[in-house]
Formats: structure tokens, C-alpha cells, sequence
């Protein structure tokens, strides 16, 4: 399922963006079209660069202070998405870049994130080999079933002389 958004993703969304970049084109002009596309590139440089410096320091002071830095880590790789967005001409992609880089509207693609992995997570959980067995670690095919004998003892290591 992945693999077939992917593949459309990378078909649909360029064929979008030609087709957008040509609808605005003949409405504003070519020239103002191209100078749009490098303006929202530098604007979105910019902020690309100030917010992964507060990413940075963010995370650094959580380092530091000893606790998790799921947050600081989570908004370090969307910075990093939509920075790589931004550089990608195209004003679909620009949108959706600035989304990820924003503050006000990363938090919003945090959860959608989260969201998307979670389920991503639960549906590898349950293509898994070993999803169904009840016992962690247990091999299917191995005798070792639940409720099965249990036997207890202790191993006995004879030492040779080579």
C-alpha cells in the first residue's frame, strides 16, 4: 500500500506542479512566476535556518537536563522535510514545506505524524510472523507452547582441558 502512494506521489505530484506552475504562470506572467518561486525559496531558506537553530538549542537543553527529546527530535526531522520541500521547486511543495517549518503549524504536522506511524507501527505489528503466538519471543513451529511443560534445572558447564 506504502509502495503504491509512493509511486503515485511521485507521479501525481509533478505532473501538479507543472500544471500549477503553467495556470499561474498565464495569470501573473512568466517572469513574476520564476521571481515568486525564488522569493518563497530564500523566505523558506531563512526560516529553515532560524527554526533549526531553535531545534538545536532546544534539543541541546533537553540533552542536558536529562528527559527525552521526542519533541525536539520530532520537530528537527520535519524542519528537515521541509526544508528539503522548500528547495524542491514548486508551489505544492512549498506549501506543505512550510507547513513542516512554521511553528505555529508544526505541531499540527507532528500529530499527523505521529498519527501516520502509529498506524504504521500497529499494521507492521500484525503482518508480523509472530504476531499471534502469545508468547514473546516464541518461534512458530517450536514445541514450546503455551501452557505447555515447563521443565526447571540448571545448566552444567564441564570444563575440558586442551
Amino acid at each position: 500500500m506504502v509502495r503504491l502512494l509512493l509511486f503515485l506521489a511521485f507521479l501525481v505530484v509533478p505532473v501538479l506542479e507543472i500544471f500549477l506552475l503553467i495556470q499561474v504562470g498565464q495569470v501573473i506572467g512568466g517572469w513574476t512566476t520564476v521571481a515568486l518561486l525564488i522569493a518563497d525559496s530564500l523566505l523558506g531558506a531563512w526560516i529553515v535556518r532560524r527554526e533549526g537553530r531553535r531545534a538545536w538549542r532546544r534539543l541541546q537543553e533537553s540533552l542536558q537536563s536529562g528527559r527525552m527529546p521526542d519533541r525536539e527530535l520530532a520537530d528537527g526531522g520535519l524542519i528537515l522535510v521541509g526544508g528539503a520541500l522548500l528547495l524542491t521547486p514548486g508551489f505544492l511543495t512549498d506549501i506543505l514545506g512550510f507547513l513542516c517549518v512554521l511553528p505555529f503549524t508544526r505541531p499540527m504536522m507532528r500529530r499527523l505524524g505521529s498519527w501516520f506511524f502509529a498506524r504504521r507501527m500497529k499494521a507492521m505489528a500484525a503482518a508480523s510472523p509472530y504476531a499471534n503466538l502469545g508468547v514473546p519471543f516464541q518461534r512458530p513451529g517450536t514445541d514450546a507452547a503455551p501452557g505447555g511443560k515447563v521443565v526447571h534445572g540448571e545448566v552444567l558447564r564441564e570444563e575440558r582441558d586442551v
